[in-house]
């Protein structure tokens, strides 16, 4: 699932990308994914601009200039795909990419919020638009998949694998076009789209397309008044932004205290405790600040309790900067794939040796969660 710096590297590409844009259509597949009615998105979202993408925790608001909010969850294979060939798209929006957001307020000097141009995908469906809103996405003309590499220069009749391959490069590789995707790591980013996993397209007036891909179909846009963001049950319940400014040592200790008997790994993991810490950035919080993920949270010291501060707030930063934790298919604002494994101590590094003390990492599971530990560094 994608985490606290993963959705804040899809907040700094959209609000580079997609503000002062005018929205033309709307299409989606499943009304799970975007539960909103015809009405509405005719009324409040057909037509309106885009005035700012902000974050709280885990959730993304695109603020409409209607008053209303686009809220959106990734959950567990969602991801945020945008398309342009507009080429100077960089000059014209990175004044937004530090625009205000709702409880993100990231240590100053550690983002990396260029926008440069990748290759991506030109040929897209465009779906069957009813008063801008499309319940379905219509497949590409077969005729159009069979023109792929008509243009090339003669010479030998092309083999199936030669077809296939050119099939491949016209999916993935056209000039002149700005992509930025963000979220679940697999082909789609940086793939042809729509495709089989694309649950919502927005169309804007410059014909910029932005994707909504989801795999398993958990994730969701929905639409409502701006005003009443802030009162969905979840916002109610959430946490603090571990990486607020004004988010001290001594609240952080204070929002644990209330579940002394859980395990502290339990206890990052809660939401309402602090926001946006999933399994990854809780197995690199605790080996860095030398605490086993089993203990109890009444047992954590205050010397512990602010190495764990601090640890949890420089690794995520860490991640921010890098684009992210996957290691897998993942296109940042730069073009970029999210390289934080790339630093990672001991996420996803069992049998290999501990950076700290050499020891072996090992993998074990505390609070239902895979959880990866020095058992040297880090003793129960």
């Amino acid at each position: 699932m994608p985490e606290l710096p993963e959705v804040e590297t899809v907040r700094r590409g959209l609000n580079k990308l997609i503000v002062g844009l005018k929205i033309k259509q709307v299409s989606s597949d499943n009304p799970r994914s975007f539960p909103n009615s015809e009405n509405d998105v005719r009324l409040f979202l057909v037509g309106a601009s885009i005035k700012a993408v902000r974050r709280r925790a885990k959730v993304l608001m695109i603020d409409l200039s209607t008053n209303y909010t686009l809220v959106i969850h990734l959950k567990m294979t969602g991801q945020l795909v945008f398309v342009s060939h507009h080429s100077d798209r960089s000059a014209s929006s990175a004044s937004h990419a530090d625009a205000p957001h709702t409880g993100a307020t990231v240590e100053s000097g550690r983002s990396n919020d260029g926008l440069v141009e990748s290759t991506a995908a030109k040929n897209m469906s465009q779906g069957v638009m009813v008063g801008g809103v499309a319940p379905t996405f219509t497949d590409i003309p077969k005729d159009d998949e069979r023109k792929v590499g008509a243009n090339r220069p003669a010479g030998p009749a092309s083999t199936e694998t030669d077809v296939q391959r050119d099939e491949q490069k016209n999916a993935t590789v056209s000039a002149n076009e700005t992509r930025f995707g963000a979220g679940h790591p697999n082909d789609s980013l940086i793939g042809k789209l729509p495709d089989k996993s694309t649950r919502v397209k927005i169309n804007f007036s410059d014909e910029a397309n932005l994707f909504f891909n989801d795999q398993r179909k958990f994730g969701w846009m929905k639409l409502m008044p701006t005003a009443e963001v802030s009162n969905i049950d979840f916002m109610r319940k959430v946490g603090p932004e571990p990486l607020e400014s004004n988010f001290s040592p001594e609240q952080f200790q204070q929002r644990f205290l209330r579940r002394a008997r859980t395990t502290i790994k339990a206890a990052l993991l809660d939401q309402t405790v602090i926001a946006g810490i999933g399994n990854i950035y809780a197995d690199e919080s605790l080996w860095m600040s030398q605490v086993h993920p089993s203990r109890l949270v009444g047992s954590i010291t205050d010397k512990e309790f602010d190495s764990l501060y601090h640890s949890v707030r420089d690794v995520m930063s860490l991640s921010i900067e890098k684009g992210g934790s996957t290691d897998r298919n993942y296109v940042d604002a730069e073009g970029k794939r999210g390289s934080y494994m790339d630093f990672a101590n001991v996420f996803r590094r069992e049998g290999q040796a501990c950076s700290r003390c050499g020891n072996e990492i090992i993998k074990t599971r505390v609070a239902g969660r895979g959880t990866h530990i020095c058992p040297i560094c880090q003793v129960l």
